[in-house]
């Protein structure tokens, strides 16, 4: 437990959800005081420049100029990470911080879905608290369910929609009829998008959240091979109006499940029922789905992207430590934490939605159908949209369960003939 009346913190970058967290902090410190009976100092900040202008004013006093000052000074106890990025400042901080016994509040999955088992180890070592509730899916507590609403659950899958950026893109495509290009400009206008949302749209901000929750799910080592990754960048008003017209809408999952005691992690796009509760969780909203015994399927939602919800769950992960509550980084020593083989995509079995845009000519369909009967693909149901006054068709097939290998085969030995107009697109189909 500890002991002091006062604890003191420092917050190490004031982007935007940095200065928001200062302000919080400043403006409901007595209620913060109130409810842990802690009385919260923020003694420093720091940040890359000091005369940046900033829409509120830091005492001097407050500024440390150099950041990694704050894993050393005795005056602190808890350390706010929020420089971003797996590597440089951020880890050294992280690390240096931990190893000198100060708490440490993240909100950096990309660290932790790399470091957080090296990091995990040291925090039991020094008997301090590694916060992380902000690292996944904004304002819904997942993190804090997972080690503690859901600790005696026998937990076989966990889904969802992780990243808000990709829904509101998806979403908004869907209800505006705009193209990939044109939303995504309108989403980092909205501030819902960075100036470079690459990580966001090719999936590998949902990698990283998928590995810490598969962790925390499955009580297991963060596992960060065979991860199938894909993105949204190659989706358009053509999937979108197709998908609507089959009673599916498309979204951008991160998908964790355990099969015969193996884990199969994955992060792509995939066809789900209009009727769905996944399907209508819209803009940059997140949802996650939790399947387990005895608990059964349990459904959260919120919001997941904006400094409101990030700012919500960091001051939870230090009123947590306030109240004296030194947890394990990953709710389980590390002594009992396992090593799970991870198995890839290749035989999961996908229903698959198939569109190729072909030259419209005699003997092309038939070909098509060959190659599929080939690598074990058999058609449900085909849809052949001719051009007018041109001389190709669009063909959309959904296809029977099929092992994913066998889609990608034919995929790719689809995409290599004369008659395939640009490159097939296949995106899965979830039953869920």
């Amino acid at each position: 437990m500890i002991k002091n009346k006062t604890l003191n913190i420092a917050i190490v970058g004031l982007g935007n959800i940095g200065l928001n967290l200062y302000e919080h902090l400043i403006k409901y410190k007595k209620t913060i005081n109130e409810k842990t009976n802690i009385n919260l100092e923020v003694r420093y900040v720091s940040a890359k420049s000091r005369f940046k202008k900033r829409r509120i004013k830091i005492p001097k006093k407050k500024w440390l100029k150099n950041c990694f000052k704050a894993s050393k000074l005795k005056d602190i106890d808890i350390v706010v990470e929020l420089i971003g990025g797996a590597e440089g400042a951020a880890k050294r901080l992280v690390f240096d911080s931990i190893k000198n016994k100060k708490h440490v509040v993240t909100a950096n999955k990309a660290l932790i879905s790399k470091y957080g088992d090296q990091l995990a180890t040291l925090a039991e070592q020094k008997k301090v608290s590694l916060e992380y509730e902000a690292a996944v899916a904004g304002g819904i507590p997942v993190i804090r369910i997972l080690k503690e609403g859901l600790i005696g659950n026998k937990i076989n899958k966990i889904y969802g929609i992780l990243n808000g950026t990709s829904n509101y893109i998806l979403s908004n495509m869907q209800k505006i009829k705009m193209d990939f290009e044109t939303v995504l400009k309108k989403a980092q206008e909205l501030g819902y998008a960075e100036s470079n949302p690459k990580s966001d749209l090719n999936g590998e901000d949902v990698k990283s959240k998928i590995q810490i929750l598969s962790s925390l799910a499955f009580n297991c080592f963060i596992n960060k091979s065979k991860i199938n990754v894909e993105g949204i960048n190659n989706i358009d008003q053509t999937d979108i109006k197709n998908a609507r017209i089959l009673g599916y809408k498309i979204k951008h999952l991160g998908v964790a499940e355990l099969e015969n005691g193996k884990l199969i992690q994955g992060v792509y796009p995939c066809l789900v029922k209009k009727e769905s509760h996944i399907s209508n969780v819209n803009d940059v909203s997140n949802a996650i789905i939790i399947e387990g015994k005895p608990i059964g399927k349990f459904v959260m939602q919120g919001e997941g992207a904006g400094s409101g919800p990030t700012v919500s769950a960091l001051v939870s992960d230090i009123c947590l430590i306030l109240r004296g509550n030194i947890n394990l980084p990953f709710s389980a020593s590390q002594a009992n934490r396992k090593k799970i083989t991870s198995l890839d995509l290749s035989n999961k079995i996908f229903s698959s939605y198939i569109r190729l845009d072909v030259l419209d000519k005699k003997g092309v369909l038939s070909s098509i159908t060959k190659i599929m009967s080939k690598n074990q693909i058999s058609v449900k149901r085909l849809i052949q949209n001719p051009f007018r006054g041109k001389k190709f068709a669009s063909i959309i097939i959904i296809s029977h369960k099929a092992k994913n290998c066998n889609l990608v085969k034919c995929i790719n030995e689809l995409g290599k003939k004369n008659f395939i107009l640009g490159k097939p697109k296949f995106i899965r189909i979830e039953k869920i």
